[in-house]
């Protein structure tokens, strides 16, 4: 049984930083790429950032490109991300993903996702 435990929400003012974190469980012995997803109030879900299971490469929505970063603990199936620079539209529920089982450079759809985090708040106010 995977399970995914996202860390790291919270309030902040415009221009500010938070750190979340994801920490997976389950399937011991294998490494999953991971990633970030949002979901604004009435909004749908939308693709952050994902980082592949080697933590050689990942991919960002254009609208974070620059202001947020992704990575893995090595050796581990803990995810993190850094947002700088925050603006109110980044604030949404943020959601842990876990790739595992999925076609191989498809991290952008929810297709592409085998488990969720059950997800941490982030509000940014202006």
């Amino acid at each position: 049984q995977v399970q995914l435990v996202e860390s790291g929400g919270g309030s902040v003012q415009a221009g500010g930083s938070l750190r979340l974190a994801c920490v997976g469980s389950g399937r011991p012995g294998s490494s999953w790429s991971m990633g970030w997803f949002r979901q604004a109030p009435g909004k749908e879900r939308e693709f952050v950032a994902a980082v592949t299971w080697s933590g050689s490469n990942t991919y960002y929505t254009d609208s974070v490109q620059g202001r947020f970063t992704i990575w893995k603990e090595n050796g581990k199936n803990t995810v993190y991300l850094q947002m700088n620079s925050l603006k109110p539209e980044d604030t949404a529920v943020y959601y842990c993903a876990a790739y595992i089982y999925g076609p191989a450079d498809c991290y952008t759809e929810f297709r592409c996702v085998d488990y969720w985090g059950r997800g941490t708040q982030v509000t940014v106010s202006s």
